[in-house]
């Protein structure tokens, strides 16, 4: 079991909801339903209060920041023994029934826009959250690699959001701060290119006579145990690693990836059913002389003239259930997940904000689907006897 006072929940960007009538038809109708299936099946005790990890688009978080819709929604929490402890702000947009792929990037944070909604989001987190938890927003590694973002414009928007932040905080006594995200041909994807990117972020800060405190305090890393392991980065290492340079662990995703031997025909056979237009599918190759390999999507691998050995291993962008491997020839990173949930256990103080961030239900092969609350259920039960 995870020890200490951590916050444990799955996050609602499962659900279709672009608007907040939508979001809030979506806690009704499928969290408090999970919760109360935990309490049945003994996980959870009657009456204590249930973490909910919020999704909002930029519309709906538009939509809740209104002080009468946000005032009615904590006394709606109240009332149901919930709190919101985090909030994903990753995408901006619809993420359901629709191509999503790389605009899940946009808009970035070169933009104003992006700051606006993330300023929306630490708002709304920091008028909701317990002071006990405080409260996180994980966001995007910056922007995604072929935009070619102007790295000076993200470091500007982001050291406002800091500076927001941390007024924020001191305004409710409470400890806010904002995750970026590392994940495959983002701006930052990897453990050394996360570390390099906040080193010339501080760079940065100093060079514009600015103090790099309110980066160390509010600006952090939302570790993805399926990100991290598309990198094939070792996580014990990656994150003792941001430890050692000062980055903060603002969030911890759990969440598994695919893993093949590509050189195994049935392998690639069966991965053929993943690739479905909603999401962008990375495909990482790791060749037997230990270079990466990397693809944008499944399509790309699958028309490339790229020679693979028997020694070759290859994982893929698709968060697949944390209770549930998929059948031979695949396999899934389901030991990262544990060994990050076994590091948090004795690593207390590493972060204290964890969430189940399975997130491409909908998009399973038929073989794979079953009933959301069930599936949702399950990921608890394994996160809880993995911890």
């Amino acid at each position: 079991m995870l020890s200490g006072s951590y916050h444990l929940s799955y996050c609602t960007n499962i659900h279709p909801a672009e608007t907040w009538t939508e979001t809030l038809t979506a806690l009704k109708t499928y969290t408090l339903n999970v919760r109360d299936r935990l309490i049945t099946d003994q996980h959870l005790t009657a009456g204590k209060p249930f973490a909910i990890g919020l999704r909002l688009s930029a519309q709906a978080a538009e939509e809740l920041i209104q002080p009468e819709v946000l005032s009615a929604f904590q006394a709606w929490l109240t009332q149901e023994h919930c709190y919101v402890y985090t909030i994903n702000g990753f995408p901006y947009g619809a993420f359901h029934d629709t191509r999503v792929k790389e605009q899940v990037y946009q808009p970035d944070w070169t933009t104003q826009k992006r700051l606006t909604y993330t300023k929306h989001l630490i708002s709304i987190v920091a008028a909701l959250c317990p002071t006990s938890s405080g409260g996180s927003v994980s966001t995007l590694p910056g922007s995604f690699k072929e935009f070619g973002a102007d790295e000076d414009a993200i470091f500007e928007n982001l050291y406002a959001c800091a500076r927001f932040i941390e007024t924020t905080a001191e305004a409710c006594s409470k400890d806010l701060h904002l995750g970026l995200e590392p994940e495959p041909l983002g701006h930052f994807e990897n453990t050394e290119e996360t570390i390099a990117f906040f080193q010339r972020f501080k760079t940065w800060a100093t060079q514009h006579g600015h103090s790099h405190a309110c980066i160390d305090a509010h600006i952090g890393v939302n570790f993805d145990t399926c990100h991290i392991a598309l990198e094939f980065d070792d996580p014990i290492d990656s994150l003792d690693a941001f430890a050692a340079a000062g980055i903060r662990i603002s969030k911890v995703h759990l969440s598994n990836a695919l893993e093949i031997s590509p050189a195994e025909t049935d392998a690639l056979d069966a991965i053929r059913s993943f690739d479905e237009p909603t999401y962008l599918h990375q495909f990482m190759l790791k060749k037997q002389d230990g270079t990466l390999h990397r693809f944008r999507d499944l399509p790309e691998f699958f028309t490339s003239e790229t020679k693979v050995a028997s020694e070759d291993i290859a994982r893929i962008h698709f968060h697949i259930p944390l209770y549930q491997l998929p059948p031979a020839p695949l396999r899934s990173t389901a030991k990262a997940t544990e060994a990050v949930l076994h590091y948090l256990n004795a690593h207390p103080e590493c972060c204290q904000h964890i969430e189940m961030e399975t997130y491409t239900w909908g998009v399973f092969p038929d073989y794979m689907q079953q009933d959301i609350i069930t599936q949702l259920v399950s990921e608890y039960s394994w996160t809880l006897k993995h911890g």
